[in-house]
């Protein structure tokens, strides 16, 4: 397979060999192929902006398992890598599983999303690079969409209507 040259734009303590690398085999992430196909494009279009993480320990990957799979995809033969030394298992365990858990843990402002999105789509921009394929940008972008036919709530016309919103007083 033909070496691909790709930039490293992150901290890192060496360049290893891909071939050297040994993903954890308790490591509970799986990634569909879809996830890794985008992963190794976005790594192809940027480099790398995270460093695969081993333990010193174990020599264990503890982070990185995808972008392992994606610089394979691209026949990339040395990723940046941060050597990190844990107490014990059970640290270097705990290390991996909330690394993986943290991220399914955020709650992105999706009315902000679809603004930076709206912002990176001129055209000149390849979007998949934001991680969202086609189907997913069109769903975030038509899920906040106000149609224009959409009439203001005229609040002075329904102040002598006889309901009220047992919480918030509001009349209707």
């Amino acid at each position: 397979m033909k070496q691909t040259a790709i930039k490293v734009d992150c901290a890192h303590d060496s360049l290893v060999e891909t071939e050297k690398l040994i993903p954890n085999p308790r490591n509970p992430n799986k990634h569909p192929q879809k996830q890794l196909d985008l992963l190794a494009k976005i790594i192809k279009a940027q480099g790398f902006r995270n460093p695969i993480v081993v333990s010193n320990r174990s020599g264990f990957i503890v982070k990185g398992h995808a972008r392992l799979e994606a610089a394979q995809i691209l026949g990339i033969k040395e990723c940046p890598v941060d050597f990190q030394d844990y107490e014990n298992e059970a640290a270097e365990w705990a290390d991996m599983i909330a690394d993986n858990r943290l991220a399914e843990l955020a709650e992105p402002s999706l009315p902000e999303l679809k603004d930076l999105l709206q912002e990176l789509d001129t055209g000149d921009f390849d979007m998949d690079l934001t991680g969202f394929d086609a189907a997913a940008l069109e769903e975030l972008m038509t899920q906040f969409n106000i149609p224009e036919d959409n009439k203001a709530i005229d609040e002075d016309a329904m102040a002598d209507t006889e309901n009220e919103c047992p919480k918030c007083g509001f009349r209707w």
